[in-house]
């Protein structure tokens, strides 16, 4: 990872870079997180290859990613957090955090200063989110982030209609 750009209390984002392959498949081989982003359940080799070269992609074209993010202590991956395109209107919020760090308060503290960053840096006229229905802790986290449901929207990579936020900017 690059050097990091948002520091925290507890966390640095840095952006993921070819050589994170590693780093991507100790997130990305969690089931416990890949069974609310995939219809399977859990991602392949390949998967998780190309979900970091769309990460490394979405950065290049648009300043934007799921951000890495550490434990400024012990330098450990916790998860990652950021945004992507989102439709022509704006971004799409998310976050994916190794299962040994949820419920720590991580989620909020990574997506708070993922929206600060954005709205400092990049501006978009609305920001996105949605979650896995089944998934209750994102709803949770989004709804403390101050998003708002608006509506289900069909999610290919789980084969459902995830419940959908807006986050609409000034």
């Amino acid at each position: 990872m690059k050097e990091h750009f948002i520091k925290t209390q507890r966390i640095s984002f840095g952006i993921w870079e070819a050589a994170d392959l590693a780093s991507a498949k100790i997130l990305w081989q969690d089931p416990k997180v890949t069974k609310y982003i995939s219809a399977s359940g859990v991602f392949s080799d390949e998967e998780i290859q190309a979900r970091l070269n769309l990460e490394i992609e979405n950065q290049n074209l648009y300043n934007i990613q799921y951000w890495p993010f550490v434990d400024n202590e012990t330098g450990e991956l916790i998860g990652c957090c950021g945004f992507r395109p989102y439709k022509s209107e704006g971004l799409e919020f998310g976050t994916h955090i190794r299962s040994k760090f949820w419920r720590k308060g991580f989620g909020l503290e990574a997506g708070s200063a993922a929206i600060s960053y954005c709205f400092e840096n990049l501006r978009p006229k609305l920001i996105a989110a949605g979650h896995n229905p089944n998934n209750t802790a994102s709803k949770e986290l989004l709804t403390k982030l101050g998003f708002v449901f608006s509506h289900f929207e069909y999610y290919a990579p789980t084969g459902l209609d995830h419940p959908t936020y807006f986050f609409k900017t000034k």
